[in-house]
């Protein structure tokens, strides 16, 4: 059974996905907080495996409360939500540390999905975010430097971007070496490079970092 620690201001918030989950998911909240002061006082109790975390968290907002978290329980997985653009807000938070994004516009059957993922070390954007991102709303063309990556694509990315290598890539991903290279030709093809030090500029630009 995984944990989750819910920060959000809204009780009725707290109250339906700790109900939801509450019915055989494989996940147990063990917490909830309606300021970041007060997250961080329970925190020192107990830690959860996951924290969801609104973006509009009271007091300090929902990326410097992240950036906290990631320096304080480096260990714990975050999954931001927030009824902010997601294509504002996404990468962002995913920039910031997040191993996921979710809109509070999303079907419920996401939010189990997105703490699978994530309990499994993989990183989580919904499909349609991801080619939302890929897709420039004002020219009606592709992006130039986000060609309709997938999400798994985004995944491998954003791993090596850390300074991961692909046997770690592979492991974190559940996947193999062979796949993963793969995966990077694919990278390179579509971001139009053909070595890792100008593929990972492309991702420092994308603010895949």
């Amino acid at each position: 059974m995984k944990t989750v620690f819910i920060a959000d201001s809204h009780p009725v918030v707290q109250v339906g996905i700790t109900q939801m989950l509450s019915i055989e998911t494989g996940f147990k909240v063990i917490g909830t907080a309606r300021t970041s002061s007060e997250l961080f006082e329970k925190l020192e109790n107990e830690t959860p495996d996951i924290l969801m975390l609104e973006m509009d968290f009271p007091e300090i907002n929902g990326i410097a409360c992240l950036r906290k978290m990631k320096k304080n329980y480096p260990d714990v997985k975050v999954l931001m939500y927030s009824g902010q653009s997601e294509d504002v807000y996404a990468i962002s938070s995913i920039r910031a540390g997040a191993q996921g994004y979710l809109s509070k516009n999303a079907d419920l059957d996401y939010i189990v999905a997105a703490l699978e993922k994530i309990s499994d070390g993989k990183m989580f954007i919904t499909n349609e975010l991801a080619q939302r991102l890929a897709f420039d709303e004002g020219t009606q063309k592709p992006r130039r430097l986000f060609r309709k990556l997938s999400t798994r694509e985004i995944e491998v990315l954003k791993m090596l971007a850390s300074g991961k290598r692909n046997k770690d890539v592979a492991l974190g991903l559940g996947l193999n070496e062979k796949t993963i290279s793969t995966y990077k030709a694919r990278l390179m093809k579509k971001l139009n490079v053909d070595n890792m030090v100008d593929l990972l500029q492309q991702a420092k630009a994308l603010d895949i970092f």
